[in-house]
């Protein structure tokens, strides 16, 4: 049974990578990480946490790595350095803001986050590049706030900004000619109100979004709001119907992906390494099934934050099931911002 399946997952990739390029990105993916989070341990100290240092610098070589879309090396190692430098943006943003705002009466932290979910829509102006300077500023941003980062970190900031930056660009030099990237789709023009920029629009329903999630994580209470926030910031498309699809997708991948995840939870508290291993499987066929088989790579990214969490300590059901319902609620809150606020709808062609 298990070979069978496994043989399945291998012609699957043979389909959609036959090249073997995506697979060779994916396991950059997390050899990026790896080394980053070797040299984080070997740079810890009593002042910098080698967890705190480790997480931040992993994260950022990682998703750097994936959102560099290069074909020459030396195009690649300016995009990685511009990437690695936008994630400690986002952090820096994320910590200066909080110094500002602190206090009894500040509003949720939460709120900062919609500026740089605003940027993922509207950076998409500048084509990959943008895009990805755009998500690295957002996720920089999540990870200041969800490793509870302050001013005083900003040390902790630059050291893992220098390792990601040295990890994502090591691996890179070496892969070389080997990888190719996965040209864009040709967009469909669309048409918006009041004359405005799709990105632009793009920008304002991811960012009301947030805003409305952090609204409603201070009136119910979220086990984890970036998780809803993540979700209605990445489902949002260039158009309704596109939003529509990721949402249905992101929603089917994650209730794929968590409940395996949690399945395998008996074997990683006695075996930690597994989880590790496992989550380095799922992010090669995230990195494969990425863009056009978004309810895949959603839910490989899912049951790869399950068992990377549980084999960090994370052992609460409740927490990591709560994967689940912050999803839907996230992406059911960007749904409905991208068909209420400024819907972009596809312009249908003249016969």
């Amino acid at each position: 049974m298990r070979t069978t399946i496994i043989n399945r997952i291998l012609e699957w990739m043979e389909c959609v990578d036959p090249g073997a390029h995506r697979r060779t990105k994916g396991l950059r993916l997390v050899t990026a990480y790896g080394i980053a989070a070797l040299l984080a341990l070997a740079s810890s100290s009593r002042s910098i946490p080698g967890a705190t240092l480790g997480l931040l610098a992993g994260n950022i070589a990682l998703w750097a790595s994936f959102l560099e879309v290069r074909a020459k090396r030396f195009e690649s190692t300016r995009d990685l350095l511009l990437l690695c430098f936008a994630a400690a943006g986002g952090a820096i943003s994320m910590m200066g803001a909080a110094l500002l705002l602190g206090g009894v009466n500040a509003p949720e932290p939460e709120i900062v986050i919609a500026t740089g979910a605003f940027l993922v829509g509207y950076l998409n102006r500048f084509g990959a590049i943008g895009k990805g300077i755009g998500a690295q500023i957002f996720l920089g941003q999540i990870f200041a706030y969800t490793c509870r980062l302050t001013w005083a970190s900003l040390g902790i900031v630059a050291i893992a900004t220098g390792i990601a930056s040295v990890a994502s660009v090591v691996p890179r030099l070496l892969s070389g000619p080997m990888e190719k990237p996965v040209l864009a789709r040709a967009s469909v023009p669309v048409a918006g109100l009041f004359g405005l920029s799709p990105e632009l629009v793009m920008g304002l329903q991811a960012g009301s979004a947030v805003v409305a999630i952090a609204v409603a994580n201070h009136a119910i209470g979220m086990q984890e709001s970036v998780w809803a926030i993540s979700a209605c910031t990445f489902v949002i498309a260039g158009s309704a119907p596109g939003t529509a699809d990721r949402v249905r997708r992101r929603i089917l991948g994650t209730f794929i992906g968590v409940p395996i995840g949690l399945l395998c939870m008996p074997l990683i508290e006695r075996f930690p390494i597994m989880g590790w291993i496992a989550a380095a499987g799922a992010m090669i066929v995230y990195t494969v099934a990425s863009p056009e088989h978004y309810d895949i790579a959603c839910g490989a990214v899912a049951f790869a934050l399950m068992v990377t969490l549980t084999a960090s300590g994370i052992r609460s059901p409740l927490v990591l099931s709560s994967r689940l319902w912050e999803t839907a609620i996230g992406a059911t809150v960007g749904l409905v911002l991208a068909t209420v606020v400024l819907p972009l709808r596809p312009v249908r062609a003249e016969a």
